[in-house]
């Protein structure tokens, strides 16, 4: 092996290894604010009752949290738009939240959008872009949720 051939094989060696760790990195640095339609159930009232399990993967507080989300009936069509309040999230906490939505059943419900963030506001009372550019929405329900 020449002297030009062994450095070359050290030099892609060493690339290898720094494009691994620069991923590892990048991993490391993936936070998001994941929110999960975690269940609908129908109440006695006549109400569809929506349980979001919202958690803050990142290492920021928030001081509020909200969405604003359409709801589609079965037809396709929105019905009405609403803001969901999540309030504070501490970092890397898990938070379970309901919410009732009067004289709807939870069957007259196909798909809910989040339309827009409604407050994003850090523990200092700076507004952040993070809880729509970091959200990942989710649902184990019959209703379709998402962006």
């Amino acid at each position: 092996m020449s002297k030009y051939s062994h450095g070359l094989t050290r030099a892609l060696a060493f690339a290898g290894i720094l494009a691994a760790s620069t991923t590892a990195a990048i991993a490391q640095d993936d936070s998001s604010f994941d929110l999960q339609l975690n269940a609908a159930a129908d109440t006695t009232a006549g109400s569809c009752r929506l349980t979001y399990v919202a958690t803050n993967q990142s290492d920021q507080a928030f001081d509020r949290t909200a969405y604003e989300v359409g709801i589609f009936n079965a037809e396709g069509a929105v019905t009405r738009l609403l803001v969901l309040e999540f309030g504070s999230l501490v970092a890397g906490k898990t938070k379970i939240l309901q919410f009732d939505l009067a004289e709807s059943s939870c069957a007259s419900i196909s798909r809910i959008v989040v339309n827009d963030v409604a407050a994003c506001t850090l523990a200092d009372g700076t507004e952040s872009d993070f809880c729509l550019s970091n959200l990942i929405a989710s649902s184990r329900t019959a209703i379709q949720f998402g962006i």
